[in-house]
């Protein structure tokens, strides 16, 4: 298939184009590559994937553009005629939505309305997107199921990232565009994103520095290799959704539709303790962490765990990894790309 992959310079989207690229199909990647993080482990992302391109000869190409350029992603769906599109693409980040809302507004409303847009137009069989488990927001019901509300997001970020779900879901009655929406549970491992735990914790360990623990240590965190995420995510690309045949409208099931429309979690399914995965950190490592215990951040939800049964009956989705192996194998990735 040739499929078009937004964000191939951040984490997930990486990773996925690898995999792509591995197995044989032509991959066009688009991506901003912002600031936001540090731009050279962006740039060395593209590298890898241009490297992996040429050694498995397969179709690969890269558009440097903002999601936001309504002209730029016609062009690129016009150009290419992908065959499906895998939106990864999106501003993260749970507490800096707090600190810069409007570039949220920009890359996951304006940027998703695009691409919605130029799937409808360019008759794109599947669109397959990046939600996030932070729509589960207050709900404290766990496992967190696709049945739970998610109507009380308690940062930015989730409530844009619900609005998509919600966008795909018009889109997908109206114009009867096959969506799917994956709601990511705290994925991690190499070539991760420096504001995330697991790497801002490596770092300091390594250079002596506290880490700032916040709850206490008392989170817990579906934490979620990211191998399993990639199985997860090309899986669902390639059973485009369709149309629930039970679908019952005087009593809806919000995770399917009458219309071509699934939203489901992507998790390990198996939460584990901050505390206990700082401790993975340290025996990877070979030395103690100094903890800085902190209280309960603003927009912080304080527990995740996937209920991933729907996917696992869909798709025959079973995560792997264990958050030992998982951190391990970050804490090489991360020694030998360093060189520390």
């Amino acid at each position: 298939m040739k499929i078009l992959i937004t964000g191939t310079a951040g984490f997930i989207g990486f990773h996925t184009a690898m995999r792509l690229l591995e197995r044989g199909d032509s991959v066009i990647g688009f991506d901003v590559v912002n600031d936001y993080y540090d731009v050279e482990l962006k740039e060395c992302r593209l590298a890898a994937l241009a490297e992996k391109a040429r050694g498995t000869n397969t179709g690969y190409s890269f558009i440097r553009a903002n999601l936001a350029d309504l002209a730029a992603v016609n062009d690129a769906f016009e150009t290419h005629r992908p065959d499906r599109v895998i939106h990864l693409a999106a501003q993260a980040g749970v507490r800096y939505s707090i600190e810069n809302p409007h570039a949220y507004v920009e890359s996951n409303l304006t940027g998703f309305t695009n691409i919605l847009e130029a799937c409808r137009r360019f008759d794109v069989e599947h669109l397959t997107y990046a939600s996030t488990s932070s729509v589960y927001g207050a709900n404290r019901s766990m496992p967190f199921s696709e049945e739970h509300g998610v109507d009380h997001p308690l940062q930015f970020y989730a409530a844009t990232k619900r609005a998509n779900e919600l966008m795909a879901h018009a889109y997908s009655h109206l114009y009867r565009l096959p969506t799917t929406g994956l709601r990511f549970f705290t994925v991690y491992g190499p070539w991760g994103r420096p504001d995330m735990a697991l790497f801002l914790f490596t770092q300091k360990i390594l250079k002596g520095e506290s880490i700032p623990v916040f709850n206490n240590g008392q989170h817990t965190r579906d934490f979620t290799y990211i191998d399993d995420i990639v199985e997860g995510v090309v899986r669902v690309n390639d059973r485009p959704a369709q149309p629930d045949p039970d679908w019952d409208a005087h009593y809806p099931d919000p995770t399917t539709s009458d219309a071509p429309f699934r939203t489901y979690n992507i998790g390990n399914s198996t939460p584990v303790k901050l505390l206990d995965y700082i401790e993975a950190i340290e025996e990877a490592l070979g030395c103690k962490a100094k903890l800085e215990l902190l209280p309960l951040q603003p927009g912080d939800v304080p527990d995740t765990y996937a209920d991933v049964a729907r996917l696992s009956e869909a798709v025959g989705y079973r995560p792997a990894t264990p958050v030992k192996e998982g951190v391990r194998r970050f804490v090489e990735w991360y020694r030998r790309y360093y060189e520390v």
